[in-house]
């Protein structure tokens, strides 16, 4: 069900991983969207590898801060549904749940002001609870903030999302080209279940359009179930390498980060947060957006493919 509107849709973080996909797709469903950077357009940031990060033509520009709340009026003005896709993990100046947590505040405000109706939020799958990694716990947070605004929050849980340009492929992405033998910590025998980017596009596009999404909470993953050990064993397989994985019960999750940050091009302060939050179990407990937005999930393997594919044809 298509609710368009001659209002704009705001995509924050839209030249990273997942906003510039998204930014395409929704113009390609015939929205009219604002794209909000917190650089100028064509600053290499959103991606690990440092590739530019152009807009597509149509896309409404507006640079803005949401640590800076001047810059947000503007932004929202006229905006009827906003995605929230940015985090300060990887800033490097400071705490980043603390900035997290005020960004997310701001906009709240800012929003309100504005008259926003909708907001999606996509955050990171975990248990919830007191073990949760500092980063799962800081999306958790910017969750629950979010949701006490007076517009309509629909939270979109991921678990791990395989594409190029997104940090938890490119971290295991390098780990199986330079590593042939990989000495690592109990986490590689952590579940999780990961989802094509593709699909996480598909699931965010849809929420706009189905009603039935507002102010709900859902779970996304895709078909398959696997530990960190099968994903990096399958990723040898499909680019024809052989790898040895020796769990040991001796190295700490932040000793592994520091490691990740010096043999692959993960910034190292991303690089901990995300094997943090290894420990975390990440299953879907709920399936009810399959219902709703009943897209074909995408295997691992075919994820895979389609993010090795990607790849070459940028020269990486």
């Amino acid at each position: 069900m298509t609710t368009q509107t001659s209002k704009a849709i705001l995509v924050t973080g839209a030249g990273g991983f997942i906003g510039r996909r998204l930014v395409r797709e929704l113009l390609q469903r015939g929205h009219r969207v604002r794209c909000m950077d917190r650089r100028p357009t064509g600053h290499p940031t959103g991606h690990p590898t440092g590739h530019p990060t152009g807009h597509p033509t149509g896309c409404e520009q507006v640079q803005a801060d949401l640590l800076d709340p001047d810059s947000l009026t503007a932004a929202l003005a006229d905006v009827d549904s906003a995605y929230y896709l940015v985090h300060s993990m990887g800033r490097g100046n400071g705490d980043f749940a603390d900035q997290d947590r005020q960004a997310a505040r701001n906009f709240v405000a800012a929003a309100e002001a504005a008259g926003v109706r909708r907001v999606i939020y996509l955050g990171g799958l975990g248990e919830t609870g007191d073990n949760l990694s500092h980063h799962l716990a800081s999306r958790l947070e910017v969750a629950h903030i979010l949701q006490s605004g007076r517009f309509s929050t629909t939270f979109l849980r991921a678990a791990v999302i395989i594409g190029y340009g997104g940090a938890s492929y490119e971290m295991v992405h390098s780990l199986v080209r330079r590593l042939p033998i990989m000495i690592t910590p109990r986490w590689v025998t952590t579940r999780n279940q990961p989802i094509a980017v593709a699909d996480v596009i598909a699931y965010l596009a849809g929420c706009l359009e189905e009603p039935g999404t507002s102010g709900q909470t859902f779970d996304i993953g895709g078909p398959d179930v696997l530990t960190y050990k099968e994903m990096m064993e399958r990723f040898a397989r499909i680019e024809g390498r052989r790898i040895w994985i020796v769990p040991v019960p001796v190295l700490t999750p932040k000793l592994s980060a520091y490691w990740v940050g010096l043999v692959t091009p993960v910034k190292a302060a991303i690089a901990i947060a995300l094997i943090e939050g290894l420990k975390n179990e990440v299953i879907c407990r709920d399936n009810r957006i399959r219902e709703l937005i009943p897209i074909p999930l995408t295997s691992f393997d075919d994820a895979l493919r389609t993010a090795l594919a990607e790849q070459q044809q940028a020269g990486g």
